[in-house]
């Protein structure tokens, strides 16, 4: 979380001068964005500092540790590097800034949401990071909530924006992960 901060914190204070035109803020996004943080976020740091639930414990498993080490560096690396491909133009929101552009190369240039496959990414290290049942999946079931009610709608937002522009990058790019979605 301290890592996922630090490498937010700087997109949040200098994106604050780029007014926002169009905003889908309202309570069906802040819903899945609780639901996600809750997730990836609430749950594993009340294991982490409780252990609760203890009964749903799993072995420990040396190999799975390393796995969900590897992933989770990439999913830090990947949300970095996502975050600087994107400049001016994130948010934390569905928003359209005053200066939006449509970012199509660096990390974007076959995926169109990286930052989203970099927080599933998260989702499996925590599965292998955390081996307890309720802490480790309450990251794919809280991010996967999001991404399933988010996704759409986000397109949607960046169609209307961009229009035939975004129709062409759709068209020759992936939405998450190359040859596959």
């Amino acid at each position: 979380m301290v890592a996922w901060w630090v490498i937010r914190y700087p997109s949040e204070r200098r994106n604050k001068r780029n007014t926002i035109i169009r905003n889908e803020r309202d309570r069906r996004e802040w819903t899945l964005l609780t639901i996600s943080f809750i997730g990836l976020g609430v749950i594993p740091g009340a294991y982490v500092l409780t252990g609760f639930p203890r009964s749903l414990n799993q072995s420990f498993a040396p190999y799975r540790a390393w796995v969900g080490l590897a992933l989770f560096l990439s999913a830090l690396l990947l949300f970095r590097v996502t975050h600087k491909a994107l400049g001016l133009n994130w948010s934390v929101t569905l928003a359209v800034r005053q200066e939006h552009t449509l970012v199509t190369d660096s990390v974007y240039r076959l995926v169109r949401h990286p930052m989203y496959l970099a927080f599933w990414l998260w989702a499996l290290a925590q599965v292998c990071l955390l081996q307890n049942w309720f802490a480790g999946l309450s990251g794919i079931i809280g991010f996967g909530t999001l991404y399933a009610f988010r996704i759409g709608r986000e397109e949607r937002l960046m169609r209307e924006t961009f229009g035939p522009v975004w129709d062409a990058y759709v068209a020759r790019s992936w939405r998450l992960l190359p040859l596959v979605h």
